[in-house]
């Protein structure tokens, strides 16, 4: 069947080239650098799986920038648009999204709308009242940056926003496209299916900003941060997993998600959910506060990146303790080999490795890498276990 993907960042990308194998996909994007790219096979996102499907298998895929292109006759339509969260408004900028259910709307074709891209609770429902539609439905992804496809070949769960036969049918269709045997399967109501996604990486910044914070204990007590984790972890209970402490949540999905869920709790009791949120500004301010303690000249900014294996830095938290820093007057320079400009947001880019460690005197990381190791003696990171 065709099926039509609107939006390719990590969601997008990775679930039009799993469907692609068995199924003709247009995809749609409103950057022609992006669509070129995809359309050479040659992968606009940093992905191991993306770029190894691209070079060796056969897809039927191709990208447009002409909505009706991707979209005529198409059984389904994946919504992965990005939508981001308005700290003025207190909810999801999700107008990328109501864009593209409105060309739909507009052409007036027998489809089914399954939206991906991350929203409010009772967004669906909205939409069908909105624009007295009934051909939608949510669909929650659950992948990591830099490993979407693979996650996508090996899903944890397959959830759909809705009991029908269409939903079973999109449910198969991601299915048999994985490798993964034994998928578990779960249909629910489309706003269960958007509390569930909030939720889930709510959780994941919860366990984040509890390591987080288990470290500025052991730092500021002087006690062995690896022990106490190992220790903790080696409950079953608890497991040995997403436990590597780092200087905050960040990247696409968790900073905002916290944010929505928080907003949705407004008539609703809670501590937990509002103390997520605050704990990851609690501590950037205190892995400044120890940068600070080092009376730095020149404080060296070693990625930008979240984690290894990534290119993306959006909402990363290095850039926000970076910006604490700034406003204490500290010199800051950047080493992060994806930027090509000069500078990044006011700051001096250096693209030159060595000069940019003869410059510094503290360079600063999130995640380690080994061609730091002739600079150990002026790292600061928390990165304890290398990895994550």
């Amino acid at each position: 069947m065709k099926i039509a993907v609107a939006g390719t960042g990590y969601v997008g990308l990775s679930l039009a080239t799993l469907l692609s194998i068995e199924n003709e996909v247009v995809a749609l994007d409103v950057i022609e650098e992006k669509v070129n790219m995809i359309n050479k096979r040659i992968s606009p996102i940093k992905d191991e799986y993306i770029e190894k499907y691209f070079d060796e298998k056969t897809l039927n895929l191709r990208a447009t920038l002409d909505y009706e292109e991707a979209f005529r006759d198409a059984k389904f339509i994946i919504i992965s648009t990005p939508t981001n969260y308005d700290d003025e408004l207190n909810y999801f900028d999700t107008s990328s999204v109501e864009d593209i259910i409105e060309k739909v709307i507009s052409m007036g074709i027998d489809t089914t709308m399954v939206v991906k891209s991350t929203i409010p609770v009772g967004f669906i429902e909205s939409m069908k009242k909105k624009y007295n539609i009934d051909n939608i439905m949510f669909s929650p992804e659950f992948l990591r940056e830099g490993k979407a496809l693979y996650d996508n070949l090996y899903p944890s769960r397959i959830i759909v926003g809705e009991k029908s036969e269409r939903a079973k049918e999109f449910a198969e269709l991601l299915k048999n496209a994985c490798l993964k045997e034994d998928v578990v399967i779960k249909y629910m109501d489309s706003t269960e299916a958007e509390a569930v996604k909030l939720f889930a990486n709510t959780y994941l910044a919860l366990r984040v900003s509890y390591f987080n914070e288990l470290d500025t204990y052991a730092e500021l007590k002087g006690l062995n941060t690896k022990d106490i984790i190992d220790g903790v972890c080696l409950d079953p209970r608890i497991g040995a997993h997403y436990n590597n402490p780092s200087f905050g949540y960040g990247g696409y999905c968790l900073p905002k998600d916290t944010k929505q869920l928080l907003a949705n709790y407004k008539d609703v009791p809670e501590n937990l959910i509002e103390a997520i949120v605050k704990s990851n500004d609690t501590r950037k301010h205190h892995i400044a506060d120890m940068i600070l303690k080092k009376n730095p000249k020149v404080v060296g900014v070693y990625r930008l990146t979240m984690k290894s294996g990534s290119d993306n830095f959006r909402a990363s938290a290095i850039q926000g303790v970076i910006n604490i820093l700034k406003e204490q007057g500290i010199n800051i320079v950047i080493y992060e080999p994806t930027i090509k400009d000069n500078t990044f947001n006011d700051f001096e880019v250096i693209h030159d490795l060595k000069l940019f460690k003869d410059i510094s005197d503290t360079i600063i990381v999130n995640r380690v890498d080994n061609e730091l190791d002739d600079v150990k003696d002026i790292i600061y990171t928390r990165d304890i276990f290398s990895r994550d």
